[in-house]
């Protein structure tokens, strides 16, 4: 066989190749199979109390236990499928309740509609107590508003003695952090100020320890220059607090037109990330602060606008590969009661407890309807502003997960069992990249309770051990394959 090109013709060129891809996969080193949590929990650093999040979910649970006091209930309440064929009355649910947790095997073949509804209800309650937050922030912006300098220092001095307490009594949830102000020429100097406090009396009170998990979000960013001051002043704080190199994290919070596209009209998000050097974490996004940098009147649904969704969209075409965690934002609507009985008067008149349903199940439904379109479209995390939001939170997660559980089990004990060559199962074709994405699929399901690591295992054949290795190329090097 003839060729004109020497090996020695194409050195420079392949040279050139192997370096630039050795660049691309440390640009893009791909997602991090990390746990990310399904929402962050903002709460105003004047309310800060050691047992915040604890407190938080019991009144999740007091709002679901009042408000659905069944399953069936719940489940017509967030519309899920099905739900409009379970029984009504409350003796009724509870017969078809008991009948459910005799056999649920039974029942999820034979009943779908009533054993998905029983299940996704009875696993939110679980989760609402024994972890109802799994990421909050201390929030010294919005949450917070402006307010003397004297007495924001009084409370980033109390938030810090408030987080040592909750560390050393093990209260504080998987991941934690705290929201400044913007460094904006108005608000910096406050800014930074809040940040030395707190960061100079917890590190005092710990002995140098951070929480697990631990970040500093930096909201309404326009500039590159601001994010790479905030990375120069954490490495500043670090030496000088006994903290590691790098231990302070950043997220960004993506509000503002120029942090989507800088004066150039190039995207700016890969910018911004670049100037944290590498402490950037993840970067969420703000749609009420967003359209209303474009003059978009407020009536019109910032979170499900077309402006929202292009942003959102250029946010995942320019960070995905990077590892970076993506946070969708909030939805306003709260689920609270209209009507409250006074302190020593009647009880609430029948109907105002009515009322108050109607007002608590119609804002959960929105809740719910908002977290799927989000999942649905890539974005597996966003903001909870109530503590009655985390019952729809986590019911539209797992939904979520157990609608697909079954077909993405299919699709991952196929491709383990011909892990040698790409697979096709109906229309659907996997290959490796494919295949770790299933599995990070199913950490994430069993990390927020969606679904137990047996009924993994009993679906997908992992064991529990392959699971924790988090890679799909040590699961099949431990099988041989």
């Amino acid at each position: 066989m003839n060729r004109t090109l020497s090996q020695e013709s194409l050195r420079e060129i392949t040279t050139r190749l192997e370096l630039a891809h050795k660049a691309f996969q440390r640009r893009y080193p791909g997602p991090s199979g990390e746990r990310q949590p399904v929402h962050v929990v903002y709460g105003g650093a004047h309310l800060f109390r050691s047992g915040t999040t604890g407190r938080l979910g019991e009144l999740a649970l007091r709002s679901l236990d009042e408000f659905a006091p069944d399953f069936t209930v719940f489940a017509k309440a967030i519309g899920l499928p099905g739900a409009d064929r379970l029984p009504g009355s409350p003796d009724a649910a509870a017969s078809l309740a008991a009948a459910l947790e005799a056999d649920p095997l039974a029942a999820r073949r034979d009943n779908r509609p009533a054993w998905f509804a029983h299940t996704i209800h009875r696993r939110v309650r679980e989760k609402l107590r024994r972890e109802a937050v799994e990421d909050f922030r201390i929030d010294f912006e919005d949450g917070y508003g402006n307010r003397p300098d004297d007495e924001e220092d009084g409370h980033a001095v109390a938030a810090a003695a408030e987080v040592a307490t909750a560390m050393n009594a093990g209260a504080l949830p998987p991941f934690f952090g705290i929201r400044i102000k913007p460094f904006s020429e108005e608000l910096r100097e406050r800014s930074v100020r809040t940040l030395d406090i707190f960061l100079t009396e917890l590190a005092a009170k710990t002995r140098g320890e951070l929480p697990p998990q631990f970040y500093i979000t930096l909201p309404k960013v326009t500039l590159a220059d601001e994010v790479a001051a905030l990375a120069d002043i954490c490495s500043l704080l670090e030496p000088v607090l006994g903290l590691a190199p790098g231990a302070l994290s950043i997220e960004l919070m993506i509000e503002t037109a120029q942090s989507i596209l800088n004066e150039r009209g190039e995207t700016n998000l890969l910018p911004l990330v670049s100037a944290a050097r590498g402490r950037c974490a993840a970067v969420h996004f703000g749609p009420y602060d967003y359209t209303a940098s474009l003059n978009i009147a407020a009536l019109h649904e910032a979170p499900v606008h077309f402006a929202s969704d292009l942003a959102r969209g250029l946010m995942q075409a320019s960070l995905a590969g990077t590892g970076l965690r993506l946070s969708d934002g909030p939805l306003n609507i709260l689920p609270i009661p209209p009507h409250r009985p006074a302190p020593g008067g009647p009880p609430l008149s029948q109907r105002q407890a009515e009322e108050n349903r109607a007002a608590v199940q119609h804002a959960w439904k929105l809740h719910f309807e908002h977290i799927r379109r989000s999942i649905e479209r890539g974005f597996y995390q966003g903001w909870d502003l109530h503590p009655a939001q985390l019952p729809a939170r986590f019911a539209a997660v797992y939904s979520f997960f157990l609608e697909n559980l079954d077909s993405a089990s299919e699709r991952l004990r196929n491709f383990i069992e011909k892990a040698a060559q790409a697979t096709r199962i109906g229309r659907v074709f996997d290959d490796a990249a494919m295949a770790q994405g299933l599995l990070n699929y199913f950490l994430q399901a069993i990390t927020c309770g969606a679904a137990t690591a047996e009924e993994v295992q009993a679906l997908t054949t992992l064991t529990p051990a392959e699971l924790r290795n988090a890679s799909f190329v040590k699961i099949l090097a431990g099988r041989g394959q």
